[in-house]
């Protein structure tokens, strides 16, 4: 084994914890106070009920995908199925921000698409590390 892939190994586990609670932190905000996440997206659609029944709903995968990671993370077990699921959901929503950009508010939508984006590559890069 190369220094490379022990420091790989050492780094894996702890980066998709960390990715993973900031995911399901972020779900549980969605939850419990859905404009707040969504608000910097969407704009002032945000307290509309769809998007409020939208963004609980996207609270709910976050938290899911985020509590699968740490729970892979902790117990030793492969974390590319999670980090891969995770990085697919967050590709997805960097996407549809994309190809709805026009429509969105100016302010923040490049920062929104750049987080999802980074979190894609994140995740790709954690699960691409695994052993």
């Amino acid at each position: 084994m190369t220094t490379t892939e022990r420091f790989a190994d050492r780094l894996v586990r702890p980066a998709t914890f960390g990715w993973g609670a900031a995911r399901a932190a972020l779900g549980v905000v969605a939850l419990l106070d859905p404009p707040r996440v969504s608000r910097p997206w969407i704009g002032a659609d945000a307290d509309r009920t769809g998007a409020l029944v939208f963004a609980r709903a996207l609270g709910g995968r976050d938290v899911a995908l985020g509590a699968g990671a740490m729970y892979t993370a902790v117990r030793g077990e492969p974390v590319r199925p999670w980090a891969l699921a995770g990085a697919a959901a967050d590709l997805g929503d960097t996407l549809i921000t994309c190809v709805h950009r026009r429509e969105l508010p100016r302010g923040r939508r490049a920062f929104i698409a750049c987080l999802a984006g980074g979190s894609a590559l994140l995740g790709t890069a954690l699960a691409l590390a695994e052993r």
